[in-house]
């Protein structure tokens, strides 16, 4: 067997005022045919778990570019086409193939192109024709238009969000796509509209419960090989953007129809209820510095550069400032220009800086002080489960009691190792504030003693009710009350 693989993606806020071209996708990950790293890249994992299954079989696995971007917003019309183009020249040099798997986040938008993964899908499509198995892994905060269903043959999407299993569910996809090229199976993949937009972390009920489920039903009926559930991107406004479940089935399209459907009411049934709960920055603070043992978190969870945001908000901060609060550390604030000034200035110079708070209205104001340069590391790495997310040049700095990360590439705070890379010692700290909207949960839960979720200013579009979507349907809850509901009462198709 010979198969074709390759990655491209990216998450499009589009109200986002920072535009993505090609130097936020190499600074992020640009790798040509055959130099992906060994460990993956959230979604390009199907690349290396595509090189141990090929390997063992005895197969032709030919690279082509992998690549991704940390979500901003609009993508450069002429970066999406050249490493589309890239990608299908790639393919078209390594034909005929068996098949074609791929990793895409599903969430891009480009300049001139409201679905960058379809027009990519539709295109590989006419490239191998009608009879060669297409396959992607994609993130559940997707889009899933008609035209990518169209063109591909199935869908696996990761299930937990934080997104700690796109691993497995790469494998999944791969178990998938050997069992078709071997003939045991031959997927059909479904597709439920839940006509809803809301927010589904799987670290608390209902949807723990939820995701359970579908893993349950995979394992107990042979005729079910994946259940996913796409839970859309609020901040992308795209006519089909909403909830979606998938049901993927050997060769039972009516099943798979039903089975969709029944979990995709299920999860209209309980719309409303999945998100955490949020607190202002004043209520936070006041709860934090109550408990007598930290480390506190508090989630910064709108300035959330993983939603697209610069992350350069200092609202929480201000209000620390403010307070007196030290025995604190805030990781990160996005400040390339500041990132320079501290480098230049060197490590143990106090000078006077202005930072933060330059990229958007709701964000706060930039914050002036005489600060301390702690540390400074060039490339600064840390860890995401089994991946690896570097935010470029970073500096530690000191102010008022407060030590504060400063970055030079927009990245969430995934993982604790964040501060340790700039020589702080996060459970030495009382409190600590982190830009993240739930993944940084899994790693951030093993060292801290309360979590907080902190709704402070409004760098993120983050109530569907009342954003001024262009493109986006208004048939679908929270716009339309029950857009399931005919105007005679009974239910919609």
């Amino acid at each position: 067997m010979r198969i074709f693989t390759a990655a491209l993606a990216t998450e499009t806020n589009t109200f986002s005022p920072i535009c993505i071209d090609r130097r936020a996708f190499e600074d992020s990950l640009y790798a040509p045919p055959g130099q992906h790293p060994a460990t993956p890249t959230l979604c390009t994992a199907p690349i290396t778990v595509g090189r141990k299954v090929c390997a063992d079989k005895g197969w032709t696995l030919i690279e082509g570019t992998a690549t991704w971007a940390d979500p901003a917003g609009l993508v450069n019309r002429q970066t999406f086409e050249s490493l589309r183009d890239e990608i299908l020249d790639q393919l078209r040099a390594a034909m005929p193939v068996d098949a074609v798997v791929l990793g895409l986040h599903g969430a891009m938008v480009a300049d001139g192109y409201l679905d960058p993964e379809g027009d990519l899908l539709t295109k590989i499509r006419e490239i191998i024709g009608p009879d060669i198995l297409l396959c992607a892994e994609l993130d559940p905060h997707s889009h899933l238009t008609a035209k990518r269903v169209a063109a591909a043959d199935f869908f696996v999407v990761f299930k937990e969000f934080p997104h700690t299993d796109f691993v497995d569910r790469a494998e999944d996809l791969w178990r998938i796509a050997v069992d078709t090229l071997e003939g045991r199976v031959k997927p059909v993949m479904s597709v439920f509209d839940c006509r809803m937009i809301d927010i589904f972390p799987t670290s608390r009920e209902p949807m723990r419960s939820f995701v359970d489920r579908l893993m349950a039903i995979e394992k107990v009926d042979p005729e079910v090989l994946s259940l996913s559930v796409i839970h859309g991107f609020m901040a992308g406004d795209v006519p089909e953007m909403g909830t979606k479940t998938i049901a993927v089935t050997n060769g039972h399209p009516e099943k798979g129809a039903i089975l969709a459907r029944e979990l995709g009411l299920d999860l209209f049934s309980k719309r409303g209820t999945f998100m955490m709960p949020q607190i202002d920055e004043k209520t936070a603070l006041d709860q934090a510095l109550a408990y007598p043992e930290g480390p506190v978190v508090i989630a910064d969870m709108w300035d959330n550069p993983g939603g697209g945001t610069a992350g350069d908000a200092t609202v929480i901060l201000a209000e620390m400032l403010a307070r007196g609060v030290t025995n604190a550390a805030v990781g990160m604030i996005w400040d390339p220009i500041a990132v320079q000034i501290c480098m230049a200035a060197g490590e143990g110079a106090e000078i006077p800086l202005r930072f933060g708070a330059k990229s958007a209205p709701g964000t706060g104001h930039p914050i002036d002080g005489l600060v301390k340069v702690v540390k400074v590391v060039p490339n600064a790495e840390m860890r995401f489960g089994d991946s690896i997310a570097p935010f470029g040049d970073a500096a530690h700095i000191r102010l008022e009691g407060i030590d504060i990360i400063l970055s030079s590439v927009r990245v969430q705070s995934y993982d604790p190792s964040l501060f340790t890379a700039l020589g702080i010692d996060p459970t030495e700290k009382h409190l600590l504030v982190i830009k993240s909207t739930n993944h940084f949960y899994a790693a951030f839960s093993q060292i801290a003693s309360e979590i907080l979720y902190c709704a402070a200013g409004t760098p993120y579009p983050n109530d569907p009710a009342k954003t001024a979507y262009r493109h986006v349907r208004r048939d679908i809850w929270p716009i339309t009350a029950n857009p399931h509901e005919t105007p005679e009462g009974s239910e919609a198709a």
